[in-house]
């Protein structure tokens, strides 16, 4: 490990937040992972970063993805992707994030539990019904 002139003390490895978030399997693509931190999915430290951010070990995240929210706890840094389970050992996810994003997989699985799409297109009549009756999820 290096040490820092200014201080001597030791310099933690630091990699870009896109690259980070690539890496350690949150996003397909890094184009990916820069959209979603320029359209402010990703929290670092409760701020809102850029793209170029560095990120060290120690860093707190929040990263919104689709639905999901997942708190997170950087505990080292990689600028490849590797196997998911070298890229789970990166980070450590807080109880309660996992807690809530279970929460929400099971309310979005009951929602889903009642319904059942028709079997055929509607007719002309029923075409006719479902526009006079308009959105009723509105009312």
């Amino acid at each position: 490990m290096k040490l820092s002139p200014a201080t001597d003390s030791p310099i933690q490895p630091a990699v870009r937040l896109d690259i980070w978030l690539w890496a350690a399997r949150f996003f397909k693509t890094r184009a990916l992972a820069k959209a979603a931190i320029e359209h402010g999915k990703v929290e670092v430290d409760g701020a809102r970063p850029k793209p170029s951010r560095e990120v060290r070990a120690g860093t707190q995240l929040k990263i919104h993805r689709g639905e999901e929210i997942f708190d997170v706890f950087v505990n080292g840094v990689s600028e490849k992707r590797g196997a998911a389970s070298v890229a789970q050992q990166l980070y450590t996810e807080s109880e309660a994030s996992i807690q809530a994003r279970r929460e929400t997989r099971e309310k979005a699985a009951a929602a889903r539990a009642g319904y059942s799409p028709p079997d055929t297109k509607p007719d002309k009549r029923a075409r006719r019904l479902i526009r006079a009756l308009g959105d009723i999820d509105a009312l």
